[in-house]
């Protein structure tokens, strides 16, 4: 979806009413259109978009962002765009998605996240992850969350492990959104289930 084809949208989904969840330090809130030039410059970045197969421009990354926005207002979560309080407006997204792909998981709804590289290593989004989490099972009820990405991408899977997911080496898939034969195609599948998080709290 272009730029100008989001314009011409009757409904924008961005700063519509949804769940707003707070922790010490962040905010996961609805999407707004000052947003989309802080993720436009996220998704831009090499570093941060390394263990995707591309770099996104402008008008894909403000498809995203809608698309992101969209479900948050269709189901009452999401992606959440994440606020840090005297730090920054727009740190990037943290929440849940349902797996819009076949694969023997499905279907299942994903934990995700992604943040600018100014704002890793600080503990955010395994802080951000957490809130999501407790708002999936004891909100939402649901039984269990997924999230999966390429083998090497270690600092996304520390987050998964930090918040108590477990590897499923069985359950591994190569994502059929991928082309065959490409270097990321391998993903490695995480799971969550709503007692083992009682389990890490207490």
């Amino acid at each position: 979806m272009s730029t100008s084809t989001m314009a011409e949208n009757s409904h924008s989904p961005f700063g519509t009413p949804a769940p707003t969840l707070s922790t010490e330090r962040t905010i996961l809130r609805q999407w707004c259109p000052e947003d989309l030039p802080l993720f436009a410059a996220l998704n831009a970045d090499r570093d941060v978009m390394r263990h995707f197969p591309t770099t996104l421009d402008r008008a894909q990354s403000d498809a995203i962002a809608h698309r992101l926005a969209q479900h948050i207002e269709t189901h009452g979560y999401g992606p959440w765009a994440l606020e840090i309080p005297g730090v920054t407006p727009f740190a990037g997204f943290v929440g849940l998605m349902r797996v819009g792909f076949d694969a023997p998981f499905v279907p299942a709804v994903e934990i995700g996240w992604r943040l600018a590289r100014a704002w890793w290593s600080k503990g955010y989004a395994t802080e951000a992850a957490i809130a999501v989490a407790q708002f999936a099972f004891e909100t939402l009820d649901l039984e269990a969350l997924v999230s999966f990405t390429v083998p090497a991408n270690v600092r996304s899977r520390a987050v998964m492990e930090r918040i108590g997911m477990r590897h499923c080496p069985g359950e591994d898939f190569l994502h059929p959104l991928v082309p065959p034969g490409h270097r990321m195609r391998r993903h490695v599948l995480y799971r969550l289930d709503a007692h083992e998080l009682a389990a890490n709290k207490g």
